[in-house]
């Protein structure tokens, strides 16, 4: 009796070392979000991650090169130049961003509004799910990092995504979705990720937790929480949201919008869709709640700012909508630029993207 205790007490010993070995094993698999974030934007892991062996294969390494390229390109040309402008001209920013029509687009929205403590933006783009780089192959991790190049390559260069080929690029391959890319803007700008929860926004306009029982309708959405290089924590939101007036009478986006308080809004590159009367509901709610709008011609028209309620100041060139958008062409947007009260600026954003062709109307409400 005694040998069959001592023999249940080995097995135990023996089963509690297995177990631990087990869940050591487990943890080291576990990768952080912000490991992962670091890993896609081509910035290295913490030296413990594993992730971190993987930076030493070719694939990765082109990555990083071809991405510190990039953002070296684009600090100096784009993000310091709209900072250096954003601190010069707008006054007493808000802690909330609100940037409707703008895919993955948190570049941009950082680089205009760097102090918001919450950033909201939504688009049609699905939000995906977060890649898990230890279950590629070599061959396949290297693939995976091209497709989130090519993903990002016109907003790198140009300002701004093509819609059409977003539609492809964020629905198939392995890095689907606009999480991949808000992982790359976030880490580059300096940001550490917190957690990444995924979320609902109800009909009422409540963001609740996927999967729990408040969220089988409504938007699909994902809450980042992470902390600024200047040591703050932010926020930030991302929906799969249809803007159009029929989408937007069936969603909580207005009503979670108002909830966060007034807000700095940014428009670029909205394929001239707050021009349509099927997104007036979209256009109407940003004149209505916001503080501040950063926008170029495809935003909302000149027409439909209360000269009583807005200071509209212009900066750049107006030249008109590139052909593909011809008919969406504004004689009064002419004739504001034109009376020599249009500032220059140092960047470009928007179809006008080169920055002696580019255009910028900067929307101050009126002290009541």
């Amino acid at each position: 009796m005694t040998r069959v205790c001592r023999l249940s007490a080995s097995a135990v010993i023996l089963a509690g070392l297995i177990l631990i070995s087990l869940t050591s094993a487990r943890a080291a698999n576990d990768v952080s979000v912000n490991d992962t974030a670091r890993f896609l934007a081509g910035l290295k892991p913490a030296p413990g991650s594993p992730l971190a062996k993987y930076t030493r294969a070719g694939g990765w390494v082109v990555h990083a090169r071809v991405l510190d390229a990039a953002w070296k390109r684009l600090q100096k040309k784009q993000l310091n130049p709209i900072r250096a402008w954003s601190k010069e001209n707008i006054p007493g920013a808000r802690k909330q961003m609100l940037y409707m029509f703008s895919g993955p687009d948190f570049l941009y929205a950082n680089a205009f509004f760097p102090d918001a403590e919450t950033y909201v933006l939504v688009a049609l783009e699905p939000v995906g799910p977060i890649p898990n780089m230890l279950r590629f192959s070599p061959g396949a991790r290297a693939g995976a990092l091209l497709e989130l190049r090519g993903s990002m390559q016109t907003v790198l260069s140009y300002s701004f995504f093509i819609t059409k080929q977003m539609k492809s690029d964020m629905r198939e391959g392995n890095m689907r979705g606009t999480l991949p890319v808000l992982f790359v803007f976030l880490a580059r700008a300096g940001n550490t990720i917190n957690g990444v929860e995924f979320i609902t926004l109800t009909p009422d306009g409540l963001a609740v937790p996927r999967g729990k029982p408040g969220a089988r309708t409504g938007s699909p959405g994902v809450r980042i929480a992470f902390t600024g290089s200047d040591g703050k924590s932010r926020t930030l939101y991302y929906f799969q949201t249809d803007l159009s007036n029929g989408g937007l009478k069936k969603s909580g986006f207005r009503a979670f919008s108002q909830a966060l308080g007034p807000a700095d809004a940014l428009l670029k590159s909205a394929s001239y869709l707050p021009h349509s009367g099927n997104f007036s509901l979209a256009r109407n709610f940003l004149l209505k709640n916001s503080r501040t709008i950063v926008q170029d011609d495809s935003g909302i028209p000149l027409r439909f700012f209360a000269r009583d309620k807005w200071d509209l100041r212009p900066f750049g060139k107006y030249l008109g909508p590139i052909s593909l958008f011809s008919k969406r062409y504004q004689r009064d947007m002419q004739a504001l630029f034109a009376r020599g009260r249009a500032k220059p600026i140092k960047f470009g954003i928007g179809y006008r993207w080169r920055t002696h062709e580019t255009n910028v109307l900067l929307g101050i409400r009126k002290a009541r």
